[in-house]
This record gives C-alpha cells, sequence and structure tokens, in this order.
C-alpha cells in the first residue's frame, strides 16, 4: 500500500475566499444593488457597504505575494490584493504551486459564520442574500475546478427551523459542511446548551445529512483577551484557548449523544493542546460528576443533561471533533493520543498565519516523524473521508 501513496499533496480545510465584489450584484435585480453587499470606493479607500456599514479589508486577509516585513492590518483594495485571493481559476496556480490539492474556504465580507446576515435588520432579504452565497461557493467557486474546492456553506443563524431548511437544500447540491460559530453567545445567540434545544433542529438536520459542523477561530466575533491591556502579540497567541473551550462545550453537551452523525471541524485553532484538556476533562469528569448530579449549584452553575456516570469523554472525541493544524509540532508530537484519524492539515491562504508558497513543503516536514499511512492521513486522507469529498488528480506541474 505504502508505494501507492502520493504525499506530495495536501487538502487544506481552512482557506479563504475574498468575495468578488459583484458576487451579490450579479445575481440581484438592479433595483436591489444599493441593498446587496457591495463596494463603495472613495479616493485610494475601498470597503464593502451594507446596511449602512462600512467594511474595509483588512490587510491581514489578503497577504499572499507579500513577504512578512510587509504585512500590515491597514485596508486594503481589490487591486493591491494577488488574483488568488478573490478568483477560483486564478487561485488553481497558487494551489498547484504550494501543493494543495483542494481546498475549503471561509467568507470573510460576511464573517466567518455568515454574522454580517444575522446582524441585518431585514433578515428577509439576509436570508436571500445568504442563499445567493450558498449557491456561489456551490456552483461558481467549487464549480470552477470540480474536485478542488470543497464549497463550506452558511445557515441563518437567527432562525434554526430555516438553517435546517437550508442545510437540507444545500446537501442536495453537494455540500457536505457549514460553517457555524465557536461561541454563539457573544452573537446575542443562545448557547448549544440551550435548554430550550435552540440549536436541536440545526444538530439535527447536519447529524442527518452528515454536514460537517466547521469552526472557524473568531466565529464568536470577538477577540482573545488576556487583559484590557495585554499585547495583540500575547492574545493572537493564547487564541487556542477559545478553540479548547468549543471543543470542551461540545464534549459535555450531550450533543453527541443526541445526534450521534454530528462531526466538528475546529478550523485554524491548532491540536497540540488537544491532550491536555482531555486529560483535565476526564479528571473532572471523575472528581466532580457527583455533587452536579444531585443537583447542586456551585456560583450559578449550570446543571447537566448528560448521564455522567456513561459519559466517555476519549470515544466522543475520537468520534466527533477533528482538529486542523497549520504548523503545530506538538500535535504531531502527541498523535498517538489525539487519533491519527482525527487531525486534518489546513494552509490558511491568503491569511498571515499563511504557509503558502510553502504549504506542502512546511507540511511534509511536519508529518515527517509519522508513517506514510499516517502521513497520508493527516495530508489529505482525513479531509477526504470527513467532507466525503473526492478530489481531482493532481496536476501535472513542476515545483522545482
Amino acid at each position: 500500500m505504502t508505494q501507492d501513496l502520493n504525499l506530495d499533496w495536501l487538502i487544506s480545510v481552512d482557506d479563504h475566499i475574498l468575495e468578488p465584489p459583484t458576487l451579490w450584484l450579479d445575481r440581484l435585480p438592479s433595483k436591489d444593488h444599493d441593498r446587496a453587499p457591495h463596494i463603495v470606493t472613495e479616493g485610494t479607500s475601498e470597503y464593502w457597504v451594507y446596511e449602512g456599514k462600512k467594511l474595509p479589508t483588512s490587510g491581514l486577509s489578503a497577504v499572499a505575494g507579500k513577504s512578512k516585513e510587509e504585512f500590515s492590518p491597514e485596508p486594503v483594495t481589490y487591486a493591491e490584493m494577488r488574483p488568488g485571493c478573490y478568483d477560483p481559476v486564478a487561485r488553481l496556480e497558487d494551489m498547484d504551486r504550494a501543493g494543495v490539492l483542494a481546498s475549503l474556504c471561509f467568507p470573510s465580507v460576511t464573517r466567518f459564520c455568515g454574522q454580517l446576515f444575522n446582524e441585518a435588520q431585514d433578515h428577509e432579504f439576509a436570508f436571500q442574500l445568504l442563499q445567493i452565497y450558498n449557491d456561489w461557493v456551490i456552483e461558481d467557486w467549487a464549480g470552477a475546478a470540480p474536485g478542488r474546492y470543497i464549497p463550506l456553506t452558511l445557515i441563518p443563524l437567527w432562525d434554526p427551523a430555516l438553517a435546517a431548511k437550508e442545510l437540507e437544500r444545500c446537501a442536495a447540491k453537494g455540500a457536505t459542511g457549514f460553517a457555524f460559530s465557536e461561541n454563539p453567545e457573544p452573537l446575542g445567540l443562545p448557547t448549544i446548551h440551550d435548554p430550550a434545544g435552540y440549536w436541536d433542529p440545526v444538530m439535527a438536520a447536519a447529524s442527518d445529512l452528515e454536514m460537517v459542523v466547521s469552526m472557524h477561530v473568531g466565529s464568536s466575533s470577538t477577540l482573545p483577551s488576556i487583559s484590557k491591556d495585554a499585547p495583540f502579540m500575547a492574545n493572537l497567541a493564547w487564541g487556542a484557548t477559545r478553540t479548547s473551550g468549543t471543543m470542551l462545550s461540545f464534549l459535555f453537551s450531550g450533543l453527541f449523544t443526541r445526534f450521534p452523525g454530528l462531526k466538528i471541524a475546529l478550523s485554524e485553532g491548532e491540536a497540540g493542546w488537544m491532550p491536555y484538556f482531555l486529560e483535565r476533562a476526564e479528571q473532572v469528569l471523575d472528581k466532580q460528576r457527583h455533587w452536579v448530579k444531585r443537583g447542586v449549584q456551585l456560583a450559578g452553575h449550570a446543571g447537566t443533561s448528560v448521564d455522567l456516570d456513561t459519559l466517555d469523554i476519549r470515544q466522543l472525541f475520537k468520534d466527533h471533533v477533528f482538529g486542523c493544524i497549520i504548523e503545530d509540532h506538538h500535535a504531531i508530537a502527541s498523535l498517538d493520543e489525539i487519533g491519527e484519524d482525527n487531525i486534518m492539515i489546513e494552509t490558511d491562504y491568503p491569511h498571515s498565519d499563511s504557509t503558502w508558497p510553502d504549504s506542502i513543503e512546511v507540511a511534509q516536514k511536519l508529518v515527517a516523524p509519522l508513517t506514510p499511512e499516517q502521513q497520508y492521513k493527516v495530508l489529505r486522507g482525513n479531509a477526504e473521508r470527513l467532507y466525503r469529498f473526492t478530489p481531482a488528480e493532481p496536476p501535472a506541474v513542476s515545483r522545482a
């Protein structure tokens, strides 16, 4: 089997689309153009406008082709971006150069899980815009190069029943994953622990349809904050704590038991921390479950409907949770604890954490300590299995 493994290509489960300026305008009657997200240029400045909000594009979102010394969060225009940021055909050249066989991309102007539409005053029109995005990402973005893109869709976060229907619609069109928030509470929405089961229609549909719940760090529209005056770089380095919180929240939520087909992918959260938090979760379960079961309250402690006597943290993790890594050597060193089936590679193109254009070289160095079979799983096999995705044959290109 080993000689048949192609380890020269990877599948990235976290990249980003800078939406083409005419994405919505091309699909709406002219009377609705001013109501839809559209680009406005003032002098040398350029920004998206939607419902009166001005939304510039951060320079850190489009650094492909720039050196680290040139990185800056200052706004950039589309003319200053590499075409691969917003054009799926141009993106292929950059993917081929970096050894990226296929890519799953999160949106930008809508934010990572469609928060822009959730905040809209007119949800009826926002849902129309959301559906346009979903059709575009399936038909136009992924359709531009079959087998090279895994389409990631959005849901109307403000209406779980409508969201379930949209998942059904998108699944019928070939989508196998959708974007969700790492923590809906800062978005003004119920948490996944809502006693009324606010998210149950979404989770049930995701389980039944085998749609992966993909959650990007920052999809709670909050920045990590150690303290009010902690340096930005300290907060950014600390940011994985949010992803660990998402994992633990789902593991103790009971959702995986009630919806056995539910699977979550934790994008741009790395995974080297996973063994510690799994171990800690087991320690807490062992020491604290008895008083929790009795319903004792501690500082407003929220109870749980989970059967704490049968809760198997490790098995739930193995069956339902997938970590996504860029350059996480600790995750690879801990693969025996995390599991070779639960880790995938990402390149974060065209953001400032990206490994592009050296993505395959960085990834190969990262997985070098593993067996060829394990390398294949991390580089691409796990992504193919989780997202039920069959990639195109690798193109004949020279990266010398």
